[in-house]
């Protein structure tokens, strides 16, 4: 078994080239989450609304057919507890939408704006890092397991959509397939359906977003899964910080990125599965910078400027942690595991980022 085991240098270097192209693509397609919904609170414009819809749809598909082939079990990862944490999903998702608002882009966007120069997102950047430390550790931890965490519903099984049809009789594989094609399906039909949406940012970028998150599934969920690890003689998921399957995600991966940088000279610390992949958005959202002749250096306008950045990157370290991820942590990824918990992290980050969208713009006309 030692002479097959993967090592963890190989799951980095793999995860550094999934989220290279994620933040390739990201960047030449202006994928992000808050632009999305600012664009409709703006604009009434769904184009890039219906790009994060065709990837998430994307990653539900890529990520069931992983399972259906026997490739991957979302049930070894974090969104299908039985626990549904839904005051945490809900307070957690909030924060993160009206933090990613205050902060001008969620993680993913924080480390696309780095490759490109932006040196307010080096401020956000740190600001997430700490407060998701905190979040996971510190302070903050105390009070999310106090308050937060302690209000939840035990289910009888798995919070993912196919198990509750299971539960109702069907086998497993017809349920995953069933799930997959209302939620999968029912989102890539919406977007397909509206003739404005047919351009090669919506379709292709939409699409390679959400492949680059079934291609992380694959990295950590089979390349780096060992039955036995010939150590702890215990299943195990190489090179990740959870322990267990993962794909793209950007908040904890901040804070162990800050962790590994302050804890270098520990020989026990590596470059983990999220790190590499954190890295790699930056690399791959510099390659596009440099080449498309974007790159620029820029920092912040006035003081005011600066305390909303900061206060945003608190809010999403905070949020991103309780809420068990991100816009693309649980926005994607965890929707491609089709978890409830998912689901109402999404719908809470929307809701938070477009009333505190329409407050600045309401304040904004005051002003003026």
């Amino acid at each position: 078994m030692e002479e097959t085991l993967v090592s963890a240098s190989t799951i980095a270097w793999l995860a550094f080239a999934v989220g290279a192209v994620f933040g390739l693509v990201a960047n030449r397609t202006s994928f992000c989450t808050m632009g999305a919904v600012s664009d409709i609170v703006a604009m009434g414009d769904w184009n890039r609304m219906r790009m994060w819809a065709m990837a998430i749809a994307v990653a539900i598909l890529g990520t069931s057919a992983l399972q259906l082939l026997g490739l991957l079990e979302v049930s070894k990862s974090i969104y299908t507890s039985s626990k549904l944490l839904w005051l945490s999903h809900l307070v957690g998702g909030l924060s993160f939408g009206i933090g990613m608002t205050l902060a001008s882009g969620c993680g993913s966007k924080t480390l696309i704006r780095i490759g490109g120069g932006n040196l307010k997102s080096l401020v956000v950047f740190a600001f997430l890092g700490i407060s998701a430390y905190m979040t996971l550790r510190g302070l903050f931890a105390v009070w999310r397991v106090r308050f937060l965490d302690s209000v939840a519903t035990d289910l009888p099984h798995s919070q993912d959509l196919p198990a509750f049809l299971t539960a109702s009789g069907l086998p497993p594989s017809t349920a995953l397939m069933l799930g997959a094609a209302i939620i999968g399906g029912g989102l890539l039909l919406w977007v397909l359906l509206k003739r404005d949406a047919w351009r090669a940012d919506v379709l292709l970028g939409g699409a390679l977003i959400g492949a680059t998150v079934a291609a992380a599934w694959y990295v950590s969920g089979h390349v780096g899964y060992v039955a036995e690890h010939p150590e702890t003689l215990e299943e195990a998921f190489i090179a990740t910080n959870s322990g267990r399957a993962e794909s793209l995600t950007f908040v904890a991966p901040f804070a162990y990125t800050l962790e590994l940088l302050m804890l270098w000279s520990d020989t026990s610390r590596i470059v983990t599965f999220g790190i590499a992949s954190a890295l790699g958005v930056i690399a791959g959202a510099a390659v596009h910078a440099v080449l498309s002749r974007s790159f620029r250096i820029e920092g912040f306008r006035d003081s005011g400027d600066l305390v909303r950045h900061m206060a945003g990157g608190i809010l999403m370290g905070f949020g991103g942690v309780t809420a068990l991820g991100c816009s693309i942590g649980q926005g994607i990824t965890g929707l491609s595991t089709l978890a409830l918990g998912s689901i109402i992290t999404t719908a809470a980050i929307i809701v938070g980022a477009a009333l505190t969208l329409k407050l600045q713009f309401w304040l904004m006309m005051r002003e003026a």
